[in-house]
C-alpha cells in the first residue's frame, strides 16, 4: 500500500516539532522567553501555540477533542500534547471513509471549507512558526536544528548515501 503523500507532510511537521521541542527542552527558563521582533511570541508560547493550531485543526477531523492545550503549558504538557497529536494524525489516515474534497460547515471557525483545507494549514502554519523559533535562537547564539524535508527523509532511511 502506497503512503498518502499528504500522511507523510504531516508525519514531518510533527517530526520537526518534535526535534526541535527535543532541542529546546535543554534551554533555561529564561531562554524559554526569549522573542525577536516580527516572530509569534516567547519559544514557550509559539510551541504551545503550534500544538493547540494542531489540536484544532484535528478537531475537524474528530480524532482530537476539545480542550485544546493552554498556551502557557509546560514542556512537559506541551510534548504530552504533541504525542496526542502524533497519534491523531496516524489515526486520520486510517479511515478510508474521508473526502478531503467534501466541503463542511465548521461551526468553531464560522466557515464552510473543503476538508483538506485543515491539513495543508497544519503542515504550513507548523513550518512558519517553527521557523521564528528558529530565528529566535539563532538571534540569540543558540542553535537550531536541521528540520527541512532532507534531513526527516534521511532519518526515515528514505535517503541514503550510496
Amino acid at each position: 500500500m502506497t503512503t498518502p503523500p499528504m500522511l507523510r507532510q504531516m508525519r514531518h511537521d510533527v517530526w520537526a516539532t518534535e526535534k526541535l521541542l527535543e532541542r529546546c527542552r535543554s534551554l533555561t527558563n529564561e531562554q524559554w522567553q526569549l522573542t525577536a521582533p516580527g516572530t509569534y511570541g516567547s519559544i514557550q508560547k509559539t510551541f504551545a501555540h503550534i500544538v493547540r493550531a494542531n489540536e484544532g485543526y484535528l478537531n475537524t477531523y474528530g480524532v482530537i477533542p476539545q480542550p485544546f492545550i493552554d498556551l502557557g503549558a509546560s514542556v512537559d504538557e506541551i510534548a504530552s500534547r504533541l504525542a496526542r497529536v502524533h497519534g491523531a494524525v496516524e489515526e486520520l489516515f486510517k479511515s478510508k471513509e474521508i473526502d478531503f474534497d467534501r466541503r463542511i460547515h465548521d461551526e468553531r471557525r464560522k466557515k464552510d471549507l473543503e476538508l483538506w483545507v485543515p491539513l495543508v494549514q497544519f503542515s504550513h502554519h507548523g513550518s512558519d512558526h517553527r521557523s521564528q523559533i528558529g530565528t529566535i535562537l539563532t538571534l540569540n547564539g543558540l542553535e537550531a536544528p536541521e528540520l527541512d524535508v532532507w534531513a526527516y527523509a534521511t532519518s526515515e532511511g528514505a535517503i541514503t548515501d550510496f
